[in-house]
């Protein structure tokens, strides 16, 4: 079975064998990614993935409403959890992010709507070749990262953004000799 270059570990291969790509249209799913995604700048996606459950467990199963009203001394108490980044500004933005996202669901209906409209509600295909570089930005993700930023949300750079792309399918980054590729067109 074919899988993508980057799946190399028991954990990654879990982790593109069942997620990476597929089209995600919850919020709280998708709040996760861009929290995660943002926690990750800078490290790689394996300590993250390690770190995973115990993000949920820190950032109330990543539900907006509930992390946005974190206060300074859970905040705090979070510097302190060994089982996430205890990086202050990324901490801090991901309850940044959770009002924003709030407030997103209130502009627009739901933080899925807003973005899967900008989408063009469907999964863009980059056929990838085996072998193929992956970009680390793109026009589309730059956008995003602009609308985000305009909203509110931060760690939401346009590396960041097309990292978050992929994770929740808006692009389909498979391989197309991948066994995902053709499963994760379909949605």
């Amino acid at each position: 079975m074919r899988r993508c270059a980057w799946a190399t570990s028991a954990l990654s291969i879990a982790y593109h064998d069942r997620e990476w790509g597929v089209p995600v249209h919850d919020d709280r799913v998708l709040f996760e990614f861009i929290t995660l995604e943002g926690a990750q700048a800078g490290l790689s996606w394996e300590t993250i993935l390690r770190k995973r459950d115990a993000y949920r467990a820190a950032f109330a199963g990543f539900d907006p409403a509930k992390v946005a009203r974190f206060t300074a001394v859970r905040r705090a108490r979070l510097m302190r959890d060994p089982g996430i980044v205890r990086n202050r500004l990324k901490i801090d933005s991901t309850v940044t992010n959770a009002a924003a996202l709030l407030a997103v669901q209130r502009d627009c209906g739901s933080f899925d709507r807003f973005l899967w409209d900008i989408a063009g509600r469907r999964p863009r295909d980059n056929r990838v070749k085996p072998g193929s570089r992956l970009p680390a930005s793109t026009p589309e993700s730059d956008a995003l990262s602009r609308e985000l930023k305009r909203r509110g949300f931060r760690f939401v750079g346009t590396t960041i953004c097309y990292a978050f792309m992929q994770a929740v399918g808006i692009v389909n980054d498979h391989a197309t000799d991948c066994f995902r590729y053709r499963i994760c067109l379909k949605g």
